[in-house]
């Protein structure tokens, strides 16, 4: 089996970063999945629903805004990866025997199993399109209800990106509870 591993939020500036792990049966409609960057709205929201329906496998993990400042984006990335893979096994009840990982990007997690890194993965690799759609949506909906708790920063809009409004709200209102202080590879 495939398990597919892709993370969204390394390039924010508040918020934590997600990731995902999926294994897809054999069964499951490929043609619904692209790059989450690649599809609306709408259209990941679709995707997101079939993905937690119809995957064989799937589990989302996070790092918070204070891992990331701590230990750097990128093992916090990882980090993540990591969970989202543990919680994949877990909450299928399966042993990680018969299975092989594809990540998204240039490094992998420290997880059991036969791993491989793939700049791009996640325009070529289905499961790895799946995990994208399942991080992008899930992060999206969590800076979403940032943006309720966090009025003032417009997270619903820009979702801690460095936009021009976000980093001006930033000076305006000063750093938010949810914001990385540190910006180190």
């Amino acid at each position: 089996m495939i398990c597919g591993i892709d993370e969204a939020g390394r390039g924010p500036l508040a918020g934590p970063v997600c990731a995902a792990a999926v294994i897809l049966g054999d069964d499951f409609k490929r043609d619904i999945l692209d790059d989450s960057k690649k599809l609306t709205a709408a259209k990941r929201e679709h995707a997101r629903r079939l993905i937690y329906s119809g995957a064989f496998a799937w589990g989302v993990g996070w790092a918070s805004h204070t891992e990331i400042d701590r230990i750097n984006i990128l093992r916090a990335s990882l980090l993540a990866m990591k969970r989202a893979f543990e919680q994949m096994l877990k909450s299928a009840a399966m042993p990680p025997e018969n299975i092989s990982a594809v990540v998204d990007g240039l490094y992998t997690p420290d997880i059991p199993v036969p791993c491989t890194a793939m700049v791009k993965a996640d325009a070529k690799v289905p499961e790895v399109m799946a995990a994208s759609i399942l991080a992008k949506t899930a992060r999206d909906r969590l800076m979403e209800y940032m943006a309720l708790v966090y009025p003032q920063y417009g997270y619903e809009k820009h979702k801690g990106y460095p936009t021009k409004a976000h980093r001006e709200l930033v000076l305006k209102y000063g750093p938010s509870p949810i914001q990385r202080m540190t910006f180190r590879r």
